[in-house]
Protein backbone atom coordinates (compact mmCIF):
# COMPACT_ATOMS: atom_id res chain seq x y z
CA UNK A 1 0.00 0.00 0.00
CA UNK A 2 1.57 3.34 -1.06
CA UNK A 3 2.20 6.14 1.42
CA UNK A 4 0.50 8.67 -0.88
CA UNK A 5 -2.74 7.58 -2.64
CA UNK A 6 -2.56 7.50 -6.44
CA UNK A 7 -5.38 10.02 -6.82
CA UNK A 8 -3.43 12.51 -4.70
CA UNK A 9 -0.29 11.99 -6.79
CA UNK A 10 -2.29 12.82 -9.91
CA UNK A 11 -3.61 16.09 -8.49
CA UNK A 12 -2.40 19.40 -9.84
CA UNK A 13 -1.70 21.93 -7.13
CA UNK A 14 -3.98 24.95 -7.13
CA UNK A 15 -2.36 27.87 -8.91
CA UNK A 16 -3.72 31.23 -7.74
CA UNK A 17 -3.67 34.33 -9.92
CA UNK A 18 -0.55 36.45 -9.94
CA UNK A 19 -0.16 38.99 -7.19
CA UNK A 20 2.03 42.05 -6.72
CA UNK A 21 4.31 39.90 -4.56
CA UNK A 22 5.31 37.47 -7.30
CA UNK A 23 5.36 39.71 -10.38
CA UNK A 24 8.63 41.01 -11.74
CA UNK A 25 8.26 43.71 -14.37
CA UNK A 26 11.54 44.85 -15.83
CA UNK A 27 11.50 48.49 -16.92
CA UNK A 28 7.77 48.58 -16.18
CA UNK A 29 5.56 50.77 -14.00
CA UNK A 30 6.43 51.11 -10.33
CA UNK A 31 2.88 50.38 -9.15
CA UNK A 32 0.60 47.51 -10.11
CA UNK A 33 -3.17 47.24 -10.58
CA UNK A 34 -4.36 43.80 -9.47
CA UNK A 35 -7.50 42.69 -11.30
CA UNK A 36 -6.89 38.95 -11.17
CA UNK A 37 -8.55 37.50 -8.06
CA UNK A 38 -12.08 38.97 -7.79
CA UNK A 39 -11.17 40.91 -4.66
CA UNK A 40 -12.99 43.99 -3.43
CA UNK A 41 -11.06 46.97 -4.88
CA UNK A 42 -12.32 49.23 -2.09
CA UNK A 43 -10.54 47.22 0.59
CA UNK A 44 -12.07 45.71 3.72
CA UNK A 45 -15.18 46.93 5.48
CA UNK A 46 -14.06 49.84 7.73
CA UNK A 47 -16.19 48.56 10.61
CA UNK A 48 -14.52 45.16 10.25
CA UNK A 49 -11.08 46.75 10.42
CA UNK A 50 -11.97 48.49 13.68
CA UNK A 51 -13.30 45.24 15.11
CA UNK A 52 -10.13 43.37 14.15
CA UNK A 53 -7.99 45.99 15.90
CA UNK A 54 -9.98 45.59 19.11
CA UNK A 55 -9.92 41.79 18.87
CA UNK A 56 -6.12 41.83 18.67
CA UNK A 57 -5.93 42.27 22.43
CA UNK A 58 -7.43 38.82 22.96
CA UNK A 59 -5.19 36.86 20.61
CA UNK A 60 -3.85 34.86 23.55
CA UNK A 61 -7.34 33.37 23.94
CA UNK A 62 -8.84 30.65 21.74
CA UNK A 63 -11.81 31.62 19.55
CA UNK A 64 -15.36 30.71 20.50
CA UNK A 65 -15.46 27.12 19.25
CA UNK A 66 -19.20 27.34 18.52
CA UNK A 67 -19.04 30.72 16.78
CA UNK A 68 -22.40 31.36 18.42
CA UNK A 69 -22.46 35.16 18.25
CA UNK A 70 -21.73 35.29 14.51
CA UNK A 71 -24.02 32.38 13.76
CA UNK A 72 -26.81 34.10 15.71
CA UNK A 73 -26.32 37.32 13.77
CA UNK A 74 -26.40 35.48 10.45
CA UNK A 75 -29.48 33.54 11.55
CA UNK A 76 -31.29 36.76 12.44
CA UNK A 77 -30.28 38.46 9.19
CA UNK A 78 -31.50 35.61 6.99
CA UNK A 79 -34.43 34.56 9.19
CA UNK A 80 -33.33 31.05 10.07
CA UNK A 81 -32.45 29.30 13.33
CA UNK A 82 -28.93 29.29 14.73
CA UNK A 83 -29.01 25.51 14.32
CA UNK A 84 -29.28 26.08 10.54
CA UNK A 85 -25.98 28.00 10.36
CA UNK A 86 -22.33 26.95 10.18
CA UNK A 87 -19.21 29.07 9.77
CA UNK A 88 -15.71 28.20 8.60
CA UNK A 89 -12.43 29.39 7.15
CA UNK A 90 -13.86 30.55 3.86
CA UNK A 91 -16.56 28.69 1.96
CA UNK A 92 -13.85 26.30 0.74
CA UNK A 93 -13.14 25.35 4.34
CA UNK A 94 -16.79 24.39 4.74
CA UNK A 95 -16.71 22.48 1.44
CA UNK A 96 -13.79 20.46 2.77
CA UNK A 97 -15.77 19.61 5.90
CA UNK A 98 -18.77 18.60 3.76
CA UNK A 99 -16.59 16.12 1.87
CA UNK A 100 -15.28 14.56 5.09
CA UNK A 101 -18.71 14.45 6.71
CA UNK A 102 -21.01 13.00 4.06
CA UNK A 103 -19.05 11.01 1.48
CA UNK A 104 -19.10 7.21 1.73
CA UNK A 105 -16.61 4.96 -0.07
CA UNK A 106 -18.70 4.34 -3.21
CA UNK A 107 -20.32 7.76 -3.40
CA UNK A 108 -20.00 9.89 -6.52
CA UNK A 109 -19.88 13.62 -7.26
CA UNK A 110 -21.31 15.69 -10.11
CA UNK A 111 -20.39 19.21 -11.18
CA UNK A 112 -19.59 21.30 -14.23
CA UNK A 113 -16.30 21.08 -16.07
CA UNK A 114 -14.47 24.41 -16.01
CA UNK A 115 -16.31 25.77 -12.97
CA UNK A 116 -14.77 26.83 -9.63
CA UNK A 117 -11.29 25.35 -9.41
CA UNK A 118 -11.37 25.23 -5.60
CA UNK A 119 -14.15 22.65 -5.64
CA UNK A 120 -12.44 20.71 -8.42
CA UNK A 121 -9.36 20.27 -6.23
CA UNK A 122 -11.45 19.09 -3.27
CA UNK A 123 -13.54 16.70 -5.39
CA UNK A 124 -10.51 15.11 -7.06
CA UNK A 125 -8.71 14.90 -3.71
CA UNK A 126 -11.62 12.92 -2.24
CA UNK A 127 -10.71 9.88 -4.33
CA UNK A 128 -14.34 9.42 -5.38
CA UNK A 129 -15.62 9.16 -8.92
CA UNK A 130 -16.43 12.62 -10.26
CA UNK A 131 -18.58 13.36 -13.29
CA UNK A 132 -17.43 16.64 -14.86
CA UNK A 133 -20.18 17.77 -17.21
CA UNK A 134 -19.18 20.29 -19.93
CA UNK A 135 -20.81 23.71 -19.77
CA UNK A 136 -22.97 25.03 -22.57
CA UNK A 137 -22.19 28.58 -23.67
CA UNK A 138 -20.57 29.33 -20.33
CA UNK A 139 -23.49 28.01 -18.27
CA UNK A 140 -24.15 24.87 -16.24
CA UNK A 141 -25.83 22.23 -18.38
CA UNK A 142 -28.29 21.06 -15.74
CA UNK A 143 -30.05 18.70 -18.14
CA UNK A 144 -26.84 16.78 -18.80
CA UNK A 145 -25.95 16.88 -15.09
CA UNK A 146 -29.33 15.36 -14.23
CA UNK A 147 -28.63 12.53 -16.65
CA UNK A 148 -25.49 11.65 -14.66
CA UNK A 149 -27.40 11.12 -11.39
CA UNK A 150 -27.37 7.52 -10.15
CA UNK A 151 -28.00 5.71 -6.88
CA UNK A 152 -24.37 6.49 -5.99
CA UNK A 153 -24.60 10.26 -6.44
CA UNK A 154 -23.98 11.94 -3.08
CA UNK A 155 -22.87 15.51 -3.88
CA UNK A 156 -23.83 17.88 -6.69
CA UNK A 157 -21.96 21.17 -6.74
CA UNK A 158 -23.36 24.30 -8.40
CA UNK A 159 -21.65 27.69 -8.26
CA UNK A 160 -24.36 30.28 -8.70
CA UNK A 161 -23.23 32.67 -10.09
CA UNK A 162 -20.38 30.70 -11.56
CA UNK A 163 -16.70 31.47 -11.23
CA UNK A 164 -15.06 31.98 -13.73
CA UNK A 165 -17.90 32.50 -16.23
CA UNK A 166 -20.04 34.92 -14.19
CA UNK A 167 -23.29 33.31 -15.39
CA UNK A 168 -26.13 32.08 -13.20
CA UNK A 169 -28.89 29.48 -13.31
CA UNK A 170 -32.43 30.80 -13.03
CA UNK A 171 -35.24 29.88 -10.66
CA UNK A 172 -36.92 27.94 -13.45
CA UNK A 173 -33.66 26.10 -14.24
CA UNK A 174 -33.21 25.07 -10.63
CA UNK A 175 -36.82 24.03 -10.11
CA UNK A 176 -36.68 21.73 -13.14
CA UNK A 177 -33.33 20.28 -12.13
CA UNK A 178 -34.33 19.67 -8.51
CA UNK A 179 -37.10 17.30 -9.60
CA UNK A 180 -34.38 14.85 -10.71
CA UNK A 181 -32.39 14.94 -7.46
CA UNK A 182 -32.99 12.13 -4.94
CA UNK A 183 -33.29 12.94 -1.24
CA UNK A 184 -30.02 11.17 -0.39
CA UNK A 185 -28.09 13.54 -2.67
CA UNK A 186 -26.72 16.81 -1.32
CA UNK A 187 -26.76 19.91 -3.49
CA UNK A 188 -24.07 22.46 -2.63
CA UNK A 189 -25.17 25.88 -3.87
CA UNK A 190 -22.07 28.06 -3.76
CA UNK A 191 -23.32 31.65 -3.69
CA UNK A 192 -20.00 33.45 -3.19
CA UNK A 193 -21.23 36.25 -5.47
CA UNK A 194 -24.75 36.35 -4.08
CA UNK A 195 -24.60 40.07 -3.20
CA UNK A 196 -23.86 40.95 -6.83
CA UNK A 197 -26.57 38.79 -8.40
CA UNK A 198 -29.56 38.83 -6.07
CA UNK A 199 -31.06 41.91 -7.73
CA UNK A 200 -31.91 39.74 -10.76
CA UNK A 201 -35.61 38.83 -10.65
CA UNK A 202 -35.00 35.26 -11.81
CA UNK A 203 -31.99 34.59 -9.57
CA UNK A 204 -32.83 31.61 -7.30
CA UNK A 205 -31.83 32.90 -3.87
CA UNK A 206 -31.41 29.58 -2.10
CA UNK A 207 -32.71 30.97 1.18
CA UNK A 208 -36.13 30.46 -0.41
CA UNK A 209 -35.27 26.83 -1.14
CA UNK A 210 -35.54 25.32 2.32
CA UNK A 211 -34.97 21.81 1.06
CA UNK A 212 -33.51 19.25 3.45
CA UNK A 213 -30.74 18.29 1.03
CA UNK A 214 -29.52 21.75 -0.07
CA UNK A 215 -26.49 23.40 1.55
CA UNK A 216 -25.98 27.08 0.77
CA UNK A 217 -22.47 28.51 1.03
CA UNK A 218 -21.59 32.21 1.10
CA UNK A 219 -18.52 34.25 1.94
CA UNK A 220 -17.23 37.49 3.41
CA UNK A 221 -14.35 37.49 0.89
CA UNK A 222 -16.02 39.34 -1.98
CA UNK A 223 -18.56 42.06 -1.25
CA UNK A 224 -17.34 42.62 2.32
CA UNK A 225 -13.68 42.78 1.25
CA UNK A 226 -12.39 40.22 3.76
CA UNK A 227 -10.64 37.71 1.51
CA UNK A 228 -7.50 37.72 3.65
CA UNK A 229 -9.31 36.87 6.88
CA UNK A 230 -10.82 33.62 5.49
CA UNK A 231 -14.44 33.60 6.62
CA UNK A 232 -17.39 31.81 5.08
CA UNK A 233 -20.79 30.61 6.23
CA UNK A 234 -23.41 28.08 5.29
CA UNK A 235 -27.12 27.35 5.73
CA UNK A 236 -28.77 23.93 5.76
CA UNK A 237 -31.21 21.70 7.60
CA UNK A 238 -30.21 21.48 11.27
CA UNK A 239 -29.55 17.73 10.92
CA UNK A 240 -26.91 18.44 8.27
CA UNK A 241 -25.40 21.32 10.26
CA UNK A 242 -25.29 19.26 13.45
CA UNK A 243 -23.23 16.55 11.76
CA UNK A 244 -21.13 18.99 9.77
CA UNK A 245 -20.12 20.81 12.96
CA UNK A 246 -18.90 17.52 14.43
CA UNK A 247 -16.27 17.30 11.69
CA UNK A 248 -15.13 20.89 11.12
CA UNK A 249 -12.03 22.02 13.08
CA UNK A 250 -13.22 23.18 16.54
CA UNK A 251 -11.54 26.59 16.65
CA UNK A 252 -12.34 27.67 13.12
CA UNK A 253 -12.71 30.43 12.05
CA UNK A 254 -10.26 32.55 14.06
CA UNK A 255 -11.32 35.09 16.66
CA UNK A 256 -10.24 37.91 14.33
CA UNK A 257 -12.37 36.47 11.54
CA UNK A 258 -15.42 36.14 13.78
CA UNK A 259 -15.03 39.71 15.04
CA UNK A 260 -14.63 41.00 11.48
CA UNK A 261 -17.71 39.13 10.30
CA UNK A 262 -19.88 40.48 13.09
CA UNK A 263 -18.86 44.06 12.29
CA UNK A 264 -19.05 43.66 8.51
CA UNK A 265 -22.69 42.60 8.70
CA UNK A 266 -23.45 46.01 10.23
CA UNK A 267 -21.53 47.92 7.56
CA UNK A 268 -24.45 48.44 5.20
CA UNK A 269 -22.98 51.69 3.86
CA UNK A 270 -19.81 49.93 2.71
CA UNK A 271 -21.75 47.02 1.22
CA UNK A 272 -24.05 49.31 -0.76
CA UNK A 273 -21.08 51.33 -2.03
CA UNK A 274 -19.36 48.15 -3.17
CA UNK A 275 -22.42 46.85 -5.03
CA UNK A 276 -23.24 50.19 -6.69
CA UNK A 277 -19.67 50.93 -7.77
CA UNK A 278 -19.29 47.39 -9.07
CA UNK A 279 -22.49 47.73 -11.11
CA UNK A 280 -21.27 51.00 -12.61
CA UNK A 281 -17.87 49.47 -13.37
CA UNK A 282 -19.48 46.45 -15.01
CA UNK A 283 -21.58 48.70 -17.27
CA UNK A 284 -18.54 50.75 -18.22
CA UNK A 285 -16.29 47.81 -19.06
CA UNK A 286 -19.06 46.02 -20.95
CA UNK A 287 -19.63 49.13 -23.06
CA UNK A 288 -15.93 49.69 -23.74
CA UNK A 289 -15.29 46.02 -24.55
CA UNK A 290 -18.07 46.17 -27.14
CA UNK A 291 -16.51 49.30 -28.63
CA UNK A 292 -13.16 47.49 -28.88
CA UNK A 293 -14.77 44.35 -30.40
CA UNK A 294 -13.67 42.27 -27.40
CA UNK A 295 -15.90 39.24 -26.88
CA UNK A 296 -17.05 38.65 -23.32
CA UNK A 297 -19.63 36.76 -21.30
CA UNK A 298 -22.28 38.93 -19.58
CA UNK A 299 -21.52 38.64 -15.86
CA UNK A 300 -23.49 38.98 -12.64
CA UNK A 301 -20.50 39.03 -10.31
CA UNK A 302 -17.57 41.39 -9.65
CA UNK A 303 -15.60 40.20 -12.67
CA UNK A 304 -15.97 39.81 -16.41
CA UNK A 305 -14.54 37.02 -18.56
CA UNK A 306 -13.29 37.87 -22.03
CA UNK A 307 -12.97 35.38 -24.91
CA UNK A 308 -10.13 35.52 -27.43
CA UNK A 309 -9.46 33.84 -30.78
CA UNK A 310 -6.84 31.49 -29.36
CA UNK A 311 -4.88 30.55 -26.26
CA UNK A 312 -1.86 32.32 -27.77
CA UNK A 313 -3.84 35.53 -28.24
CA UNK A 314 -5.08 35.39 -24.64
CA UNK A 315 -1.54 34.82 -23.37
CA UNK A 316 -0.31 37.77 -25.41
CA UNK A 317 -3.01 40.09 -24.00
CA UNK A 318 -2.16 39.03 -20.43
CA UNK A 319 1.53 39.68 -21.03
CA UNK A 320 0.96 43.06 -22.66
CA UNK A 321 -1.31 44.20 -19.82
CA UNK A 322 1.29 43.09 -17.31
CA UNK A 323 3.90 45.24 -19.06
CA UNK A 324 1.55 48.15 -18.46
CA UNK A 325 1.24 47.23 -14.78
CA UNK A 326 -2.14 45.48 -14.87
CA UNK A 327 -2.53 41.92 -13.57
CA UNK A 328 -5.43 39.85 -14.94
CA UNK A 329 -6.16 36.11 -14.85
CA UNK A 330 -5.69 33.79 -17.80
CA UNK A 331 -8.09 30.91 -17.25
CA UNK A 332 -6.04 28.02 -18.61
CA UNK A 333 -5.93 26.36 -15.16
CA UNK A 334 -9.75 26.35 -15.15
CA UNK A 335 -9.77 24.67 -18.55
CA UNK A 336 -10.63 27.80 -20.57
CA UNK A 337 -7.47 28.20 -22.62
CA UNK A 338 -8.58 31.24 -24.62
CA UNK A 339 -10.26 33.20 -21.82
CA UNK A 340 -9.13 36.00 -19.50
CA UNK A 341 -10.96 36.94 -16.30
CA UNK A 342 -10.84 40.59 -15.25
CA UNK A 343 -11.98 41.89 -11.86
CA UNK A 344 -14.02 45.08 -11.79
CA UNK A 345 -11.80 47.71 -10.16
CA UNK A 346 -12.16 51.25 -8.87
CA UNK A 347 -13.03 54.03 -11.32
CA UNK A 348 -9.34 54.86 -11.67
CA UNK A 349 -8.35 51.21 -12.15
CA UNK A 350 -11.08 50.63 -14.72
CA UNK A 351 -9.98 53.74 -16.61
CA UNK A 352 -6.36 52.52 -16.65
CA UNK A 353 -7.49 49.10 -17.89
CA UNK A 354 -9.55 50.60 -20.72
CA UNK A 355 -6.66 52.85 -21.77
CA UNK A 356 -4.21 49.95 -21.72
CA UNK A 357 -6.49 47.56 -23.61
CA UNK A 358 -7.31 50.20 -26.20
CA UNK A 359 -3.63 50.75 -26.87
CA UNK A 360 -2.97 47.01 -27.13
CA UNK A 361 -5.92 46.44 -29.49
CA UNK A 362 -4.78 49.29 -31.76
CA UNK A 363 -1.30 47.80 -31.98
CA UNK A 364 -2.72 44.38 -32.78
CA UNK A 365 -4.87 45.78 -35.59
CA UNK A 366 -1.88 47.57 -37.11
CA UNK A 367 0.10 44.34 -37.10
CA UNK A 368 -2.64 42.27 -38.73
Amino acid sequence: MPLVPSYIKKLERYKPGKSSFNVDIKNGPSSLIKLSSNENPFGPSPLALNAIEKANYNLHRYPDATGYELRKKLADKFRVKVSNVTIGSGSEGIMSSIMRTFLLTDDEIISAEGSFIGFRVLANASGRKVHWVPMEEGKYNLKKMAEKITEYTKIIYIANPDNPMGTYITKSDFDTFYKHVPKRTLIILDEAYYEYANYQDDYPDSMFYRYDNVITLRTFSKAYGLGGIRLGYGFAHEYLIENLNKVKPPFEPSSLAQAAGLAALDDIEFLNKTINENRNGMKLLSKEFKNMDINFIPSYTNFITTIWESAEKAESIVDELLKKGIIVRKLSSFGWQNCIRITIGTKKENSSLIKALSSIMECLKKNE
